[in-house]
């Protein structure tokens, strides 16, 4: 039993979810215009938690993703104010991305402190400086270029509907589905990507075997601070404005799709795959709840509850497994 749990579980959660939407919501649910509009929706989402997937191999937490994506958007908006083109500032925002992750690093794989605490303290530092750049002010109106706006709006026509209008595959859902193959080669098709496996499962032994882990942590580190910061732009595109608050959501959510993929994997690891489905899993949660017309606090309750019975299912699971090998030693 636990092994089809294991194997079939997550994906039998995903069906049924979607065939329960699409019966409950016939006329709009499965129409490729909605498919379309989630796969926009979740884009930042996928982006953060593929990129988080790298540091969770290892068994780590980036808990400042959310206040990294806002201080990204922040400063991509602070610097088209003061007149720098679109190339040169989004350069410097994915460079602060890059030298938040790579700081997180060093904290954690240099100084020692737990992931835990270590990102915790720098999602405050994040998100006090993404407040003090902008003066608690959303930025927003004539300041932000309309090439940078139209962005998230465009994408390549799919074909005309019977309405007349275009259906358009969202520039943004393509900047996610490169971020996750780029996600997806690193950790499946590459040496790096089966080290940091290894230092996922026995960091000291991997140390012994002459890995370096030290470098590998922070390189990870540094892959999700480029992450999170990709994500703010797209966020920042998407409401052609800036807020130092508007990534608030994603650190929790990205996590919450890592853990929902590991129940579809066999072995229970984090996979990059496996958490494009943890995402898929929360868009259309969200995406058919709000078609029902459900309190987003109710939502909240319910998403979590699913959560909840799919990491306990993978936990039974995993405890499963874990006493037959006992018993055959």
């Amino acid at each position: 039993m636990s092994q089809l749990i294991r194997r079939f579980g997550g994906a039998a959660g995903m069906i049924l979810v979607v065939v329960f939407f699409a019966l409950a919501l016939p006329d709009t649910f499965l129409t490729p215009r909605n498919l379309l509009n989630i796969s926009q929706q979740v884009s930042m989402l996928a982006v953060v938690a593929v990129t988080m997937t790298i540091v969770m191999v290892m068994g780590d937490f980036d808990l400042s993703v959310g206040a990294m994506a806002s201080l990204a958007g922040i400063v991509a908006a602070t610097l088209f104010v003061a007149g720098w083109s679109i190339p040169a500032a989004l350069a410097a925002a994915l460079l602060v991305g890059l030298a938040g992750g790579l700081f997180n690093g060093v904290m954690v794989s240099l100084v020692g402190i737990l992931p835990f605490v270590a990102t915790l303290a720098t999602l405050t530092l994040f998100s006090g400086l993404a407040f003090m750049i902008s003066d608690g002010r959303t930025i927003f109106g004539r300041d932000i270029p309309e090439a940078f706006g139209s962005f998230a709006r465009e994408g390549p026509v799919l074909a005309t509907v019977a309405d007349g209008r275009a259906l358009v595959f969202p520039n943004l859902t393509i900047v996610a589905l490169i971020v996750a193959f780029i996600a997806w080669v690193v950790l499946e098709h590459t040496s790096y990507g089966r080290r940091l496996y290894a230092i996922g499962g026995n960091a000291e032994a991997a140390r012994l075997a002459g890995l370096p882990v030290v470098w590998l942590r922070l390189s990870a580190f540094a892959f999700t601070g480029v992450g999170a910061a990709i994500a703010g732009l797209m966020y920042a595109s998407r409401v052609a404005s800036a807020n130092p608050t508007q990534g608030d959501g994603l650190m929790l959510t990205a996590i919450a799709a890592v853990f929902l993929g590991m129940t579809i994997t066999r072995d229970g690891q984090p996979r990059v795959l496996a958490t494009l489905a943890g995402v898929a899993i929360l868009g259309v949660l969200d995406n058919g709840l709000t078609q029902m017309r459900v309190d987003s606090y109710v939502r909240e309750v319910l998403v979590g509850a699913i959560i909840l019975l799919a990491v306990g299912l993978s936990a039974l699971s995993r405890r499963g497994w874990s006493l037959r090998l006992r018993k055959r030693a």
